[in-house]
């Protein structure tokens, strides 16, 4: 068996939490990693909630310079809507150095979320 654990770089972008608006992670700067993943793990989802996940890329971490991701960039798609108690996995294949995560309400109350990215193909291993 190969070890992935000193392989790979994990950044909780989104803390587990009950989110009742748009969710907008901080940067996550992806400088030594040649490859990431993006996971959204939802939990209950109140009042037919409807909210859609989707991944901003930037070349700098201020906010306004960040752009959505293109398909083409991305290995997988998240769902149109979040399911309750799901996971959903989307690779980003993108040059930029930072990336951010939005968790986007379009109705409904609330969803109980988390998001992580992991980084991978580390350029010095092992990954701390």
């Amino acid at each position: 068996m190969r070890d992935i654990a000193n392989n790979i770089g994990v950044v909780q972008a989104v803390a587990p939490a009950v989110l009742s608006a748009t969710n907008t992670s901080p940067a996550i700067d992806l400088i030594g990693f040649d490859s990431a993943a993006v996971i959204v793990n939802s939990g209950a989802i109140v009042t037919a909630g409807d909210f859609t996940a989707k991944i901003q890329e930037s070349d700098t971490t201020t906010s306004g310079a960040f752009t959505d991701v293109a398909a083409d960039e991305m290995v997988g798609a998240f769902p149109a809507s979040l399911a309750a108690d799901s996971v959903a996995k989307v690779g980003y294949i993108g040059n930029k150095r930072y990336v951010r995560t939005v968790l986007t309400k379009n109705g409904g109350t609330s969803i109980a979320a988390g998001v992580m990215v992991v980084k991978g193909h580390a350029a010095d291993r092992p990954v701390a």
